[in-house]
């Protein structure tokens, strides 16, 4: 089965936008979308929708669609991919990646570990977060930051919440830091299998129970909460919409951290949740995305 992805090609302000409502139209849907500049000299910008299995037409039509009022001329070009696990082929030639105290590498790469470092070893699988993302790395130093900020130290924290788990790795790095019970959860099937796989090897399964759950209804939340942090690295649009269900699973004085958010997201972000009395403490900037500790 081949993995292949349709795009269409514009300048930097256009890019933004189209972004923006192919987000809005595929948000619910997992298809990653991505931008990317292909000629400085020029200009030039790709925006991407990235999808597994075979060319669809009538995902090119949706998306063709989605852009048509305000890019009327733009063509929706195809690259197929093939076979190839490029997960897999992507994470062989990661290097490791250190954020904080926190390592996240592949089993090629163990020799990097250093005495202190807090190491989190992730094999290729089909799930987002290896910590080269600037969400993820972002959310890495900031979960570092506010469990050993409590004045009780990291054990202080209470239950632990990651939601959309990915790879788990959020989850694995809040275990790493003390003896806190973790509750990841994800609506992918298959992102919980490789976060459940991820947790056993690296030995965390007493602390961390992976859960496949769509929203706030499945009762997995109110067996392990209310949660002393909630880590949620998604999208900005779902995160504004969960901001009441955030709320609502948070314990008296806890903190949230979230990420997945575009720079220019940012405020819209934070009016959700002051909406819901949950006031900003720090954000942290990578690479265009921003990492906010709430509380």
């Amino acid at each position: 089965m081949s993995d292949h992805r349709y795009y269409f090609r514009t300048d930097e302000a256009g890019a933004q936008r189209g972004l923006d409502l192919l987000d809005a139209a595929f948000e619910d849907e997992g298809l990653p979308l991505t931008t990317m500049e292909i000629d400085e000299d020029a200009g030039i910008w790709e925006v991407s929708v990235y999808a597994p299995g075979e060319p669809d037409e009538t995902l090119r039509n949706r998306i063709a669609a989605c852009i048509a009022d305000e890019f009327p001329d733009a063509t929706i070009d195809l690259e197929a991919f093939g076979e190839t696990d490029w997960i897999a082929k992507s994470l062989e030639g990661l290097k490791p990646v250190r954020a904080g105290r926190f390592l996240v590498h592949g089993s090629h790469d163990r020799d990097a570990v250093r005495p202190n470092d807090l190491a989190i070893e992730l094999e290729a699988g089909q799930a987002f977060g290896t910590g080269h993302h600037g969400t993820t790395a972002g959310c890495l130093e900031m979960i570092e930051m506010v469990m050993r900020a409590r004045p009780e130290g990291p054990r202080g924290t209470g239950a632990v919440l990651d939601l959309g788990t990915g790879s788990g790795v959020l989850a694995l790095a809040a275990a790493q830091l003390g003896p806190v019970r973790v509750l990841a959860t994800d609506i992918d099937p298959v992102a919980t299998r490789v976060a459940r796989e991820n947790v056993r090897h690296n030995h965390r399964t007493a602390q961390i129970r992976c859960v496949t759950a769509t929203g706030f209804h499945s009762t997995a939340f109110s067996d392990a909460g209310p949660f002393g942090l909630i880590i949620a690295n998604i999208l900005a649009r779902p995160l504004m919409r969960m901001a009441p269900d955030i709320k609502r699973n948070l314990a008296p004085g806890g903190s949230v951290i979230l990420s997945g958010i575009l720079a220019s997201q940012r405020w819209q972000v934070l009016a959700a949740f002051r909406g819901q009395g949950i006031r900003h403490v720090k954000t942290l900037w990578r690479n265009g995305w921003v990492t906010i500790h709430l509380n």
